[in-house]
């Protein structure tokens, strides 16, 4: 639709004021962060989305693959599909380290190092799935809901949320944190579960619910850990440097160590240590660290009758 059409379209919406205001704003954005000759393009959400579901089939063929899949044909399904999504990763790769550089175009340079990670990222896959096993056995043998470890893999977001996490936290460690940080995402955005890409958090690990679950970049989470939903491992306070900016990268998150269960509405905030084996209650807010075994619960509430002004 050219210019003089939208003048005489009776709607009238004033498309052509609104696309130039658009402009100035976008041009105004480009300038200020130096980047007006030619904006870099960033990795794709959706291409993204596409490749964690494909690992999703590579890692659980039988289970999250092709239908039609049969035993024969399983391996090249595998490994034709593992060509194709990693190639598509070295792109998503290759997209982060250009945005960072800030050169377009031609790079040899980013090429080989989006190569080189997305082969690292590669190698762990193997690795990857047996701490998932880990996971889904854990949920089947804590809840007496589930039926079966398949149930367990296909039905809850506890797993797709750790599936995500567990992809993305090597991504993180190998240097490409904005794509790690966008695989978080789509999970977060598909459960309600938020687990920065940066966390770490060893095998067996099960999220029960999970809707509201936060899990903070620094945080660590030991072997046989059980959270629910709206638990918060979060940080108590943001450190600013002299100019009031924030400090990033310092450890603010908590350090669960093994076997511990917190319950659903525990807020857990700052660099403390939460002993193995401790049990954390529902709707527990903990600022320090506590002893191994502990049990954690909320004060008890004292109900009393006060008169002729009593209690102020």
């Amino acid at each position: 639709m050219n210019k003089s059409t939208r003048q005489s379209s009776p709607y009238n919406w004033g498309i052509d004021e609104l696309v130039a205001e658009l402009r100035d704003l976008r041009m105004q954005s480009l300038e200020t962060r130096n980047l007006l000759n030619k904006p870099p393009k960033l990795p794709s959400r959706k291409v993204l989305h596409k490749i964690v579901e494909g690992l999703a089939a590579v890692l659980f063929p039988n289970r999250l693959g092709r239908p039609d899949l049969n035993d024969e044909g399983i391996d090249y399904f595998v490994g034709h599909t593992l060509e194709t999504l990693l190639r598509e990763l070295h792109t998503q790769i290759r997209r982060e380290l250009q945005f960072i550089s800030g050169h377009q175009g031609i790079d040899a340079v980013a090429h080989q190092q989006a190569l080189d990670i997305a082969r690292a990222f590669a190698v762990q896959l193997p690795k990857v799935r047996q701490l998932l096993d880990t996971d889904i056995q854990a949920a089947f043998e804590g809840d007496p809901a589930a039926r079966s470890p398949d149930e367990v893999l296909v039905c809850y977001p506890g797993i797709t949320a750790i599936m995500h996490h567990r992809l993305a936290h090597i991504l993180y460690q190998l240097g490409v944190p904005l794509v790690a940080r966008m695989i978080s995402e789509l999970a977060h955005s598909a459960t309600g579960i938020d687990i920065h890409p940066g966390a770490q958090i060893a095998e067996s690990f099960f999220i029960d619910h999970g809707t509201g679950v936060v899990i903070g970049e620094t945080a660590i989470i030991g072997r046989n850990v059980r959270v629910y939903q709206a638990v918060t491992l979060g940080a108590k306070r943001f450190q600013k440097d002299d100019n009031g900016l924030l400090v990033k990268g310092n450890a603010r998150h908590p350090i669960v160590e093994d076997n511990v269960v917190i319950y659903a509405g525990a807020t857990i905030l700052g660099r403390i240590t939460i002993g193995q084996g401790s049990t954390i209650g529902g709707n527990v807010w903990l600022t320090h660290s506590v002893p191994p075994s502990s049990i954690i619960s909320q004060a008890t509430t004292r109900s009393e009758l006060f008169q002729g002004g009593a209690g102020i």
